[in-house]
């Protein structure tokens, strides 16, 4: 038995010092670095980084596109920081917000050669944080060395990529009886990643039959839509009509997932309404940001069926790749129900950017 913190448990840790602003330090089998996150950089903490070797940003190719900034390792480009660039500098080439303001970054150079696995592991816990996907990462020569003198998270990036990957387990850990306004027989069921992760819900309406397909949902959360009645989506009259449906076929799970804006978190979501301000697209908006068109994970909904006894789903969903996922994952779909509900003036160009691009059937 030991009370050191396994790998999993450091990736939980480095995800909360990246969101303070702390660095953390990565590993692999070319040598280490100090990274830490562009959102969350000062000045003091950069100067320091500084000392100890060049820096460079990394970004996704997404961002970098929008930059003008070559990705030399495919899905990363290490842009070379210069010698005169201070934290604004490196904040704009993060955050698109100013973007159309100050359109001309560059040029921008770009690292080449040698390996990008520190740098596509650090932008994988950025985004595990939920911050912007860009990083700066310094290279030093004693990494464990820095993390042990300096009291810094120390990682293998080489695990980094394979957990980020992966699919962490899901613990139950409680379920309750939970009347409802479209079933007073309901149940409601909270789930734990083993990653410390955010948790994940499954909500009965009425007793399901495990031996029959269970219609369900797959929804993810979305705050503004849900809870706040936001026209500029269709969360939220997605999650009432599903629930509304199981309540009227006497049985059903949703499952509540907490995948806030396609898998970025709310505040990349708010960044991403900014830009659709600006005049881009919901898919455009989140390449600008760095992100993919869809981050989220669907997975842990099959894990979550599978956890609560259903092997075959009826899935409500206009997505065929909710339908796809499930079916890879060991959850048989029967039949996928439409769901067309919310469509209005304010977010008739959104759903037809998903029908276009993301292949939703609407």
């Amino acid at each position: 038995m030991t009370l050191q913190p396994n790998t999993i448990e450091l990736m939980a840790r480095a995800r909360a010092d990246l969101r303070m602003g702390l660095g953390v330090v990565l590993v692999g089998p070319d040598g280490g670095a100090l990274v830490f996150s562009a959102e969350t950089l000062t000045a003091a903490r950069l100067a320091a980084a500084r000392t100890l070797g060049a820096p460079v940003v990394a970004l996704t190719a997404r961002r970098a596109e929008t930059l003008k900034a070559r990705a030399y390792d495919g899905d990363v480009a290490r842009v070379l920081l210069p010698a005169d660039a201070g934290l604004g500098w490196v904040t704009a080439l993060a955050d698109p917000a100013g973007d159309l303001a100050t359109p001309m970054k560059g040029p921008l150079a770009s690292e080449r050669g040698g390996d990008a696995g520190l740098h596509r592991a650090a932008i994988r816990l950025c985004k595990a944080a939920r911050l912007l996907p860009a990083a700066l990462v310094v290279r030093v020569p004693d990494a464990a060395g820095l993390a042990h003198g300096s009291g810094l998270t120390l990682l293998p990036a080489p695990e980094v990529e394979r957990l980020s990957l992966a699919a962490s387990p899901l613990n139950g850990v409680i379920d309750a009886r939970l009347p409802m306004e479209v079933s007073d027989a309901g149940r409601l069921h909270v789930f734990r990643p083993e990653n410390g992760g955010e948790e994940h819900y499954a909500i009965e309406v009425g007793e399901p039959d495990r031996a029959a397909p269970v219609l369900a949902r797959l929804h993810s959360a979305c705050f503004t839509g849900d809870v706040m009645g936001s026209l500029k989506c269709d969360c939220g009259p997605q999650l009432r009509g599903a629930l509304a449906q199981m309540g009227a076929e006497g049985a059903g799970v949703l499952l509540y997932l907490n995948q806030e804006g396609r898998g970025i978190g709310l505040a990349n979501k708010m960044r991403a309404y900014s830009l659709q301000d600006q005049g881009f697209d919901t898919v455009e908006a989140n390449h600008r940001l760095g992100f993919e068109d869809d981050e989220r994970d669907f997975r842990i909904g099959a894990a979550l069926l599978r956890r609560l006894g259903f092997s075959r789903a009826r899935l409500l969903t206009n997505n065929p790749r909710k339908v796809a996922m499930l079916d890879r994952n060991g959850i048989e779909v029967v039949e996928r129900v439409p769901l067309r509900v919310g469509r209005g003036a304010h977010n008739t160009a959104y759903l037809d950017t998903k029908a276009a691009k993301s292949g939703h059937l609407l």
